[in-house]
């Protein structure tokens, strides 16, 4: 658990919170409601939950992409109310621009954030975001030419470059490899470490969500319950108790995972209520 000087300390940095969000696409019968939690600056938060609870929603809403039916989103004290930069996305496709090389993919972001930079700057703000990702030798090179991987790697720089508050990450990992899944971790942990970036992340994978998170909320379905709905919502928040300096390889080796592991799983097959 955190010390109550930390812990304190990330109280007084809030930089986003959520109030009272509920979703509904039929009506009275709402996705989720009263989802409520906060964001501090520096930290990493992972929400997890079954196909169909909402996190997608919930993270769109948060990057100003999709209404909430109510409740109220603020980051640094202003109403979120449609996208903007200094929110970061990464989503599960890469969606990179086919006819443009690497550099150019996330020199256009960079444009779009500092439009009155010259070449210089534009080129080493470049730079070193595809240095950080380890894509120096590919930095040419047009996404055709790229594994799948790499392709997540140059997301993860475009998202990066623009040097945004808050960093939304839906599932960036989910179509890799296991190898290829578990090198990007640890290169998304360096460079969160390098930059002390906030991170809201959604991932079906426990051990991810234990290996990159300060905090996990559990994310519970919608459910009928003697004739009356249910919607869902954060059940749980589990604070994560192990070492922030751990690596993938050495988490099982840890003190306290295989019990953080164990009520996470539990949580997800118990009392998440999937559909």
């Amino acid at each position: 658990m955190l010390n109550d000087a930390v812990q304190a300390q990330r109280t007084a940095e809030v930089l986003l919170k959520v109030e009272g969000l509920s979703k509904a696409f039929v009506a009275g019968k709402p996705v989720f409601a009263d989802v409520s939690f906060t964001l501090a600056r520096g930290e990493f938060v992972c929400i997890i939950g079954h196909s169909g609870c909402g996190k997608t929603t919930v993270l769109n809403v948060l990057a100003g992409l999709d209404t909430a039916s109510s409740g109220n989103v603020f980051m640094a004290g202003r109403e979120v109310t449609g996208p903007g930069l200094e929110r970061g996305v990464v989503f599960q496709g890469h969606a990179l621009m086919p006819w443009l090389t690497v550099r150019q993919n996330i020199a256009f972001a960079v444009k779009s954030r500092w439009p009155e930079w010259g070449r210089a700057e534009v080129s080493a703000q470049v730079e070193k975001f595809v240095a950080l990702v380890g894509l120096t030798a590919a930095i040419d090179k047009k996404p055709s030419q790229l594994s799948g991987g790499m392709k997540q790697r140059v997301g993860i720089a475009r998202a990066f470059c623009i040097s945004p508050k808050m960093l939304l990450l839906d599932e960036p990992f989910g179509a890799l490899d296991a190898l290829t899944r578990g090198t990007i971790q640890d290169e998304l942990l360096s460079i969160v470490r390098q930059t002390q970036q906030t991170v809201f992340m959604i991932t079906h994978d426990v051990d991810e969500a234990i290996l990159l998170a300060d905090r996990i909320l559990l994310m519970s379905n919608g459910s009928e319950s003697a004739g009356r709905y249910l919607p869902g919502g954060i059940a749980e928040v589990v604070v994560n108790p192990l070492p922030r300096e751990r690596s993938r390889a050495s988490l099982h080796h840890l003190d306290g995972y295989y019990e953080l592991r164990n009520h996470i799983v539990d949580f997800l097959v118990s009392r998440a209520v999937a559909h």
